[in-house]
């Protein structure tokens, strides 16, 4: 039995499925459910790396700083040095 999972846009639905499925064998869910907490959740997942790796970048770059603490997370905020250097950053990118 051939398994088609080729078209475009279902075949990466289909795998995202089925990884959650290998992940959490023991998941069941309604349509509404799986979408919500088995889609979303992988979505989000994927997403936070991409955040911190930007943020990594950005704090490489010198347009962020990163400001550490012992009693709580992280922070992040612009470097008020480079502000007008991403401003003529940006506007490059909206007007090109």
């Amino acid at each position: 039995m051939e398994h088609d999972l080729s078209l475009p846009g279902k075949s990466h639905i289909a795998v995202e499925i089925l990884s959650y499925l290998e992940e959490n064998p023991e998941a069941q869910d309604t349509l509404d459910g799986v979408i919500q907490w088995w889609l979303l959740e992988r979505k989000i997942r994927y997403q936070i790396t991409l955040v911190k790796e930007a943020l990594s970048q950005l704090v490489k770059e010198g347009w962020v700083l990163e400001k550490e603490s012992l009693d709580s997370p992280t922070r992040y905020q612009v470097n008020q040095q480079r502000r007008e250097e991403i401003r003529t950053l940006l506007k490059g990118r909206a007007e090109g």
